[in-house]
């Protein structure tokens, strides 16, 4: 735990520079996950303390609430909160079901998983609506939404792909992914750290909507 633990501070303290320089991503984020939860992990001979869980155990799936319109339907009601499909924001409208930080996982379409067989994700905030071509998620009590986005960003999941002419990957296949979840002190510790970054970027967003 403390050779893992040590090292977050510099961490941090990189990546959070990366961001002031306006140069950080994503990928930014998957190599600190990489650095403390893939590098020197066997998957196979896990310490004391380390789990393997599923999706399904450690994540709140809402798939419930997800509510589709049609083109026609926000055509009336244009307003200023996102309407999210499986990849990206397709309109604006006046309402939203959301509000909070979200994990978006897409569902279905050509793209459901990238070119190395990970599935497309979007880390998303404040007030939203959502169509049926995306999961939704948060982390439970287990994990954080945040960690939750790192880990699947590392998953391989071109396996759970259903469908030839319309790619999907369904919600019971889905929350068959494996989790690592490490023990809870560098959990706790891991998460003060990377919400920090996440809290950073996304004022450094709404600054520039702003």
């Amino acid at each position: 735990v403390g050779r893992l633990t040590d090292g977050f501070d510099g961490v941090q303290d990189y990546y959070c520079g990366l961001f002031k320089e306006k140069q950080a991503c994503s990928e930014e984020y998957i190599r600190f996950y990489r650095k403390i939860f893939v590098d020197g992990i066997d998957k196979e001979k896990l310490s004391e303390g380390w789990r393997i869980r599923t999706l399904g155990d450690v994540a709140h799936i809402l798939d419930y609430k997800r509510k589709p319109l049609s083109a026609e339907q926000r055509a009336l009601i244009k307003g200023k909160y996102p309407y999210f499909g499986a990849m990206s924001i397709i309109d604006y409208i006046d309402d939203y079901i959301f509000d909070g930080v979200y994990l978006l996982f897409a569902e279905d379409g050509v793209n459901v998983v990238d070119e190395d067989g990970h599935p497309n994700l979007q880390y998303v905030y404040g007030k939203f609506w959502l169509n049926n071509h995306a999961h939704i998620m948060q982390g439970n009590d287990i994990v954080s939404t945040e960690y939750l986005y790192l880990a699947l960003k590392e998953s391989i999941v071109i396996h759970l792909v259903t469908g030839a002419a319309q790619p999907k990957i369904n919600q019971e296949n889905m929350s068959t992914i494996p989790i690592i979840v490490p023990p809870q002190i560098v959990m706790q510790q891991f998460n003060q750290k990377i919400c920090l970054i996440f809290n950073y970027k996304k004022l450094k967003e709404t600054e520039n909507i702003e």
